[in-house]
């Protein structure tokens, strides 16, 4: 029952008759509202939010029958009676309040009213299906073991629904709970926890990619990774010894097929499985010289990655040490919480306690001063907790759900603490909304080495990306079982080549790494690997774009075509970046898939060159030593030479291929470079190109730019344009006015070379003409190409 309204700054307080509601406006896109209960006070602590309040021109006023808080964009109305609290965003209704706040025996909860034709979309990683309305989803971090195409319950529980009316709800709260999206089916979208804030965000914008640039706003961005991050990972369960992971990254090199690191499992703090972990040192007997195989795999420009885990066993060899320096969660009379799970009998570190928090850093700090450069945060949901145990900010069930959320801001920041010239990197199995501040990568979890288990991977990807943590991966090949399946792990590494982290893994029964399968496979993954590594610049750039505003790298086609309803249930074909249409293979013997392909564009086979209106279903053939993968017409796509290693790259050399249409009489694309530098955006040690194509009567034309950044003393670049689909021969080429000499290349071996000199060819068969290009990024370059009638 409404009592009263006031005004305090740019803030309305709601008096109720059980306590009142502060609504506070971040931005014209963002408004948080908190319900505080009689006997309770403001809690304005959050584990997710650290967006300052933006919003200016706010107006509040009070009507006969309701309240008005009013930005630019965004707005509440709070009516009287029946009291009801309700958003609107440019005039059109997003969501109302149900109702209000109810406090039951277990649970707190907050309920809203839905429209009967919204897809919800969150929840975190869980294999439902897109739409998940009609599922109560219980928020508590627990690995799933051997999923396949349903889990219910994951790693990743995000208290985050995303509607298809293009809004999102963020519960600001850290404590378990449930979100239920409808599940009684009658319109209702109910968020219940234990305890802790009554705090929920209201986000929209837009477009897709506003709302979620505005919820990466509210929660913070996600850090640059190395670029290294984006080639090749060797990864088992596991390498016994430092013996075992020279020789396999040995044989990386040995078969010519691209690495950029290895990660080591279990066996390098111990030789068996139980009992050990919580050493978190080297096993001398197993690895004598860690320092030596860390600088041994930097001389071959492979990055050194350590699994860790918060758990420290009683058997283990620093249980007395954790003990003694009281870094562990306790008891309810003060003692180490001590219980069985799989490796032993365990504690957990309490890295809510500032020593525990410090003695985990100082792990940390010793291994990157070792040179390692990598780690991975394993069973961090925790995967076990019992609700018993008491962390110094709280009980387990309130602080489990962000228990890996802290954890990788502990990583990050000691990473960053012992070197500070470098990006981390972190691979987390849990986190929480906001973890991608972090610069936390996520996984899918222990996914079966199954066809049913690649089905589900394309949801969870996109989800988690709408969510936020814009690289949710899975285990290429899939982890679980000792399934030997070539085709189905060749799929998985063609489908891994436009996932964010291209990292096989399985367990020891089957081997992850290409170089030990049949040589059938290792040759179509190699294929793959190479295609990963060539596409490195297009990648590279979508990790500035992820850094800046928030976009997923894989994205779902109703970005590209939100009017049309059915894509908002679709996922068998996704946008890698802008650009690119990914229709992943995900069953057996699959000899044609159907796909959609988004409407107002064009697009191109990047196989065969084949030209497809946009706004069609159609089936296509599959091939084996690849998976489907158009370009949209106009798109300027950068690709780097071959490579064994992103070390290798040379960022100089570029070959560009624009995809010339028609329709598309101006494109324009920006490209994102850098040294690899942490601060390079801070310093200004980067640089964007754009680049620019006009067309016009039978001339095309092109404009190369540095828009801004310094040149890093790269301004020298060696570029092939390559142009697609141009079906008249060139009759004139100038590059700022300079004719060139054209060559006619009719067949592949059939045209004319001048020694020491790239020529411009024209291939009438594919239709692609190439024109090698010189450019001092200091002035601006332009070409110019007049077309045969």
């Amino acid at each position: 029952m409404f009592k009263g309204a006031e005004i305090k700054g740019s803030n309305l307080k709601i008096e109720v008759n059980d306590g009142y509601y502060m609504i506070k406006p971040l931005s014209s896109e963002i408004i948080e509202t908190t319900f505080v209960p009689t006997g309770e006070s403001l809690n304005e602590n959050s584990h997710a939010v650290v967006l300052k309040s933006k919003a200016s021109n706010v107006q509040i006023s009070e009507r006969g029958e309701d309240v008005l808080l009013k930005t630019n964009g965004l707005y509440v109305t709070v009516k009287k009676s029946p009291f009801q609290i309700s958003y609107y965003f440019k005039n059109k209704h997003v969501i109302s309040e149900k109702g209000g706040y109810i406090k039951t025996d277990s649970l707190e909860t907050i309920q809203f009213q839905l429209t009967k034709d919204e897809v919800l979309y969150g929840g975190g990683a869980r294999a439902l299906g897109m739409n998940r309305r009609g599922n109560r989803l219980q928020l508590y971090n627990r690995a799933h073991y051997g999923y396949e195409t349903r889990s219910e319950l994951m790693n990743y529980t995000l208290p985050i629904v995303i509607s298809s009316n293009k809004y999102m709800v963020h519960f600001d709260n850290a404590p378990i709970g449930f979100l239920d999206l409808d599940s009684k089916h009658d319109n209702t979208l109910t968020y219940e926890t234990i305890s802790g804030r009554k705090t929920y965000q209201i986000i929209v914008g837009e477009s897709w990619y506003d709302v979620i640039d505005n919820y990466t706003n509210l929660t913070g961005k996600q850090p640059m990774l190395p670029r290294w991050a984006l080639g090749n990972f060797s990864s088992r369960f596991g390498y016994h010894s430092q013996k075992e992971v020279i020789e396999t990254i040995d044989e990386f090199k040995e078969e010519n097929i691209p690495v950029d690191a290895i990660i080591l499992d279990l066996y390098w703090f111990g030789k068996e499985i139980k009992g050990t972990m919580g050493n978190l040192a080297f096993d001398r007997d197993s690895f004598p010289n860690p320092k030596q195989m860390v600088d041994d795999l930097k001389a071959r420009n492979v990055e050194t990655i350590l699994i860790t885990e918060p758990f420290i066993l009683t058997t283990s060899n620093r249980w007395d040490e954790a003990v003694t320096k009281d870094i562990l969660a306790k008891d309810s009379i003060g003692h180490p919480a001590t219980y069985n799970f799989y490796f032993g009998n365990t504690g957990i570190i309490d890295i809510y306690g500032s020593k525990g928090n410090a003695w985990f850093k100082n792990i940390y700090k010793d291994l990157s001063r070792l040179g390692v450069n990598g780690f991975w945060g394993d069973l961090g949901e925790p995967e076990v907790h019992p609700s018993w145990v008491q962390h110094a900010t709280g009980t387990a069930d309130e602080v489990h759900n962000i228990y890996g959320h802290d954890w990788a801001k502990l990583v990050y920041e000691s990473s960053l603490e012992a070197n500070p010239d470098k990006r981390p990197f972190i691979l987390m199995r849990a986190g929480y909304s906001g973890s991608q501040r972090y610069g936390m990568v996520p996984w899918s979890g222990d996914v079966n080495r199954t066809w049913g288990g690649l089905q589900s991977q394309p949801e969870i990807a996109l989800q988690m990306g709408m969510q936020g943590l814009a690289y949710m991966h899975s285990d290429l090949g899939g982890f679980a079982g000792d399934n030997l399946d070539d085709e189905l792990y060749v799929r998985w590494l063609q489908y891994g080549v436009f996932q964010p982290i291209y990292r096989p893994h399985a367990q020891e029964e089957v081997a992850s790494e290409p170089v030990f399968r049949s040589d059938k496979a290792k040759a179509l993954a190699k294929q793959a690997i190479e295609l990963r590594y060539r596409m490195l610049p297009y990648n590279y750039n979508l990790m500035y774009e992820n850094h800046q505003t928030g976009a997923p790298l894989m994205r779902p086609l109703f970005f590209e075509e939100p009017g049309n309803l059915d894509l908002y249930t679709y996922s068998d074909a996704y946008l890698w970046g802008k650009d690119i249409l990914v229709a992943p293979i995900l069953k057996a013997g699959q000899k044609e898939k159907e796909v959609y392909f988004p409407k107002h564009t064009t697009w191109f086979d990047f196989y065969t060159e084949e030209r497809i209106e946009g706004g069609q279903t159609k089936t296509v053939a599959t091939k084996e030593n690849s998976i489907p993968m158009y370009v949209r017409a106009g798109a300027f796509v950068p690709m780097a030479q071959p490579m064994s290693s992103t070390k290798d790259y040379n960022i100089s050399e570029l070959q560009l291929h624009y995809y010339f249409d028609n329709s598309i009489p101006n494109s324009k694309r920006r490209l994102y470079n850098d040294k690899n530098d942490i601060n390079a955006i801070e310093k200004g040690f980067y640089e964007i190109v754009e680049y620019k194509s006009n067309f016009k009567g039978r001339n095309l034309k092109f404009n190369f730019e540095l828009k801004s950044g310094v040149n890093l003393n790269l301004s020298d670049k060696s570029i092939d344009l390559v142009i697609h689909n141009i079906q008249n021969a060139p009759k004139r080429i100038k590059i700022n006015g300079k004719k060139l000499n054209i060559y006619m290349k009719y067949e592949p071996s059939k045209f004319i070379k001048i020694e020491g000199q790239k020529n411009v060819v024209w291939d009438s068969e594919k239709k692609i003409l190439t024109v090698p290009v010189k450019w001092d990024t200091i002035k601006d370059k332009q070409i110019q190409i007049k077309l045969k009638k």
